[in-house]
């Protein structure tokens, strides 16, 4: 088959890291699989994916994803002979809706989270409803992200949906030599994994630091645009000596392998890979209690109350003092991460495209 996946970057999240993990895998299998990206910033995602031979198509260097020109350079791709366009993240979704409109290619997507902000819009919900039906399949990644996305939609539109889990590479956690720079910031090292941007809550992380002995450390791995917020947060708590911004890395196997704990904190999440590669990777795994966390992590590893720094710091310290349940949580965790290898995931979705090409 000839394949063509669309997001809008290749900074750190979930459906980027997901780009960068089935794509190489997929095309081992004899596709032809190549990625277009709205924003062309070359990121460590971006050149590992140059690396293992996936041709990257983008549009500019920064800028809005959301820029009208945008429609009109995805259609000129997508006309260019494709068995499947696959969509990820709101303005691809968007604008190749629209682009099928104009050329002959089956379209599918993945609603990488459980909650997205365009469905609080009740005047929005004819037009999103619209856009899904421009799709052969809607694959969700967590079986609350089906449920929300059918409660979400009518009757009519929900024949074409099904749920595939995400998947990790899950040897390449297990086994990860630690990094030294990491291991060196600290006695404790807590590391979180995550974009800097509206859907994760790092700043109760921050705040945790208040709550813990002078000889833990964050290790905040990420970048994105609330980056200023942060540093802000961190000088107002007299953070800076415990709190490290380590921005993008490639190396996050590494990372986690330097930590000693791992924790990912949200608002609200699809099925977070960065969560089943904490659990993969031999530490105690720490989540707060929300949509898309919880139904991993339950029964797992660890959760925390919503917004709660102290519930946080108080999770870790047990934890710290009880050597038995610390390392019955690590490996409840990994129990649970081996399932969610990524090679199930990649027959799975090379079925869906099967499928729908009839």
């Amino acid at each position: 088959m000839k394949i063509l996946h669309v997001i809008t970057s290749l900074y750190t999240g979930g459906a980027e890291k997901l780009m960068v993990d089935l794509l190489p895998r997929m095309q081992k299998k004899g596709h032809q699989v190549e990625l277009c990206i709205f924003d062309g910033t070359r990121t460590p995602f971006f050149v590992q994916l140059e690396n293992s031979g996936i041709k990257i198509h983008w549009f500019r260097k920064g800028g809005s994803v959301y820029n009208p020109l945008n429609v009109y350079r995805l259609w000129r791709l997508m006309c260019k002979g494709w068995d499947i366009v696959h969509t990820h993240n709101t303005a691809p979704q968007l604008f190749a809706a629209f682009g099928g409109v104009l050329c002959s290619v089956v379209l599918v997507t993945t609603e990488h989270n459980t909650s997205n902000r365009r469905r609080n819009w009740k005047w929005y919900a004819w037009f999103d409803r619209w856009m899904f039906r421009q799709y052969k399949e809607v694959i969700c990644i967590s079986d609350q992200a089906e449920i929300n996305h059918r409660n979400h939609m009518s009757d009519n539109d929900n024949k074409n949906v099904c749920t595939i889990y995400n998947g990790i590479d899950y040897h390449k956690y297990a086994n990860a030599v630690p990094a030294e720079d990491i291991r060196s910031l600290g006695e404790k090292i807590i590391t979180n994994v995550a974009g800097f941007r509206y859907q994760k809550d790092q700043p109760t992380l921050i705040k945790a630091m208040k709550y813990l002995p002078d000889n833990y450390h964050l290790c905040l791995v990420g970048d994105g645009e609330r980056r200023a917020e942060f540093e802000a947060l961190i000088k107002e708590h007299r953070l800076e000596q415990r709190v490290h911004l380590s921005g993008l890395r490639s190396d996050v196997p590494e990372i986690l392998a330097a930590s000693d704990y791992i924790v990912m904190c949200s608002h609200f999440e699809g099925l977070s890979l960065s969560s089943l590669e904490g659990m993969a990777s031999g530490k105690p795994f720490l989540a707060d209690d929300v949509d898309g966390l919880r139904e991993i992590v339950k029964g797992n590893g660890v959760l925390f109350g919503y917004k709660d720094a102290k519930g946080f710091a108080d999770a870790v310290l047990k934890l710290d003092n009880d050597t038995t349940y610390r390392e019955r949580i690590v490996k409840q965790c990994q129990a649970k991460a081996i399932r969610y290898d990524i090679s199930v995931m990649t027959e799975k979705y090379l079925d869906v495209y099967k499928k729908v090409l009839g």
